[in-house]
């Protein structure tokens, strides 16, 4: 069901969603000219398809002392598959990091890390260090966010 055809409505829809997920069904049956039953029906089958795969608050960092964003990049010091499952495993616990990235490129993974302040960070990075399959870690300190956390670009019709 993953390859499910998007119409204009469901597209429509999507869309709102990402905007505010607050939303009732009543209401986006109106933005999106339907009934709030087949309203109801589209949603509860773009749910069962994966193409929704949660819903949750969108939190303020600032208001919660969440200070910093740093950017981190990751080498490991090997790849067999016993050090990347125990370094991915060790990462999605630690819940400073908010994203991690495979890449390609000069370094393995991407992480962005959140943390209240620079003294937090050090200690997050100190322990950090000592996971025994890192090789190299380089930190980018984000400036000013211009962009984040937006809408994922849905498909044309």
């Amino acid at each position: 069901m993953r390859n499910l055809k998007l119409d204009r409505i469901d597209r429509m829809l999507l869309e709102a969603l990402q905007q505010d997920a607050r939303l009732t069904t009543a209401e986006l049956a109106e933005l999106v000219n339907l009934s709030p039953s087949p309203c109801a029906r589209r949603i509860r089958r773009l749910e069962q398809a994966g193409l929704i795969t949660r819903y949750r608050a969108e939190l303020d960092k600032a208001r919660l002392g969440l200070m910093v964003t740093i950017f981190v990049q990751v080498r490991l010091n090997q790849h067999l598959q016993a050090q990347v499952e125990e370094f991915e495993q060790s990462v999605s616990h630690m819940p400073e990091v908010v994203q991690c990235h495979s890449v390609s490129g000069h370094f393995d993974y991407l992480l962005q890390v959140i943390t209240a302040d620079i003294q937090a960070f050090e200690r997050w990075l100190r322990y950090f260090r000592q996971l025994k399959t890192i090789s190299t870690v380089d930190s980018s300190f984000a400036i000013r966010t211009v962009k984040e956390n937006g809408p994922l670009p849905l498909p044309i019709v």
